[in-house]
């Protein structure tokens, strides 16, 4: 048991989470026919929280663009529980077991009030370019790259330009 909490414990290489990811990918479009996409439940369940609201986004133009990607859920109004959701706690479970199985587990204190306006500049950053990108980097740039798609090409360049600047603007601003 201790060999494998040493190996648990200790990072692993590159490409063993490269095939781990590829096989993962393959198991999950063979059980469910469709890619790994991350985004789209939590774009679901902005909707959902939305609609319940009032505001009515599936009337919206960006869902006449992607009815079809969503047409199944659309139409059994499971906004909230649907495969996309099932993904993501299943990716949220994941990686909390892998985080305690390598005793790396920590609630981290919030330092200041600007951790936590730049943290949500970011996150509605990313989002927003999550969107634009029709996923995330495993949507687009994994799935993209992996399909021959031009859109996962054209995601890498721009995301290690924004990698770059990021980086930038935290060591000038953050660290």
């Amino acid at each position: 048991m201790k060999c494998i909490k040493d190996r648990l414990k200790k990072p692993w290489p590159y490409w063993i989470g490269g095939i781990l990811v590829g096989i993962l990918n393959v198991a999950l479009l063979a059980t469910t026919g469709v890619a790994w996409h991350v985004t789209s439940g939590f774009l679901l369940w902005g909707v959902a929280v939305l609609d319940f609201l009032g505001a009515e986004p599936l009337k919206w133009d960006f869902f006449n663009i992607f009815n079809v990607q969503y047409k199944e859920i659309l139409l059994n109004h499971s906004l909230v529980i649907n495969k996309f959701t099932i993904l993501n706690i299943a990716v949220i479970i994941g990686s909390l077991i892998a985080t305690l199985f390598a005793s790396q587990f920590n609630i981290k204190k919030i330092k200041n009030r600007k951790q936590v306006i730049i943290a949500l500049i970011g996150g509605i950053i990313m989002g927003y370019g999550a969107r634009l990108a029709s996923g995330c980097n495993i949507g687009s740039f994994l799935i993209g790259i992996s399909s021959f798609s031009l859109h996962g090409w054209i995601y890498w360049i721009f995301i290690t330009l924004g990698a770059f600047i990021g980086t930038l603007i935290l060591k000038k601003f953050i660290l």
